[in-house]
């Protein structure tokens, strides 16, 4: 799993915040490999794609949720995920960490959370890399 790509992939369902995120990894000179507003299609750009970090809305369109995608790309492609979400719920909570992300952000995210959060990502040595 050590050959993903140094780019994001943005997923959330909401287009005008999964521009802003893009317009922000953008300007911090990363490449946003692509955008996805349900899981599915968050598990197939990832497949397709192999980037090194994902940025995760928990609340998706369609039957599953964020951490139903972010589990899958853990398990087949190796992904770091960051979830952003605005739910403070224990239940969330718990599900989200069943995937072991790098960071979980709570909206609303400033501009120097989602920066600091996706650096520390993308620093981080792939699994099986040192």
């Amino acid at each position: 799993m050590n050959d993903l790509r140094e780019c994001v992939l943005v997923v959330d369902d909401e287009v005008l915040i999964a521009e802003l995120w893009c317009m922000i990894l953008e300007d911090m000179g990363l490449e946003v490999c692509g955008q996805a507003a349900t899981a599915e299609a968050a598990v197939a750009m990832a497949k397709a794609h192999r980037p090194k970090v994902v940025l995760m809305d928990v609340r998706l369109r369609g039957q599953q949720d964020g951490v139903d995608a972010a589990l899958a790309i853990h398990e087949n492609v190796g992904s770091k995920v960051i979830f952003i979400t605005g739910s403070k719920e224990a239940s969330t909570a718990a599900r989200i960490r069943l995937d072991h992300p790098v960071a979980v952000l709570f909206k609303p995210v400033s501009d120097r959370q989602l920066q600091s959060a996706v650096r520390a990502a993308m620093a981080e040595p792939a699994k099986g890399q040192s």
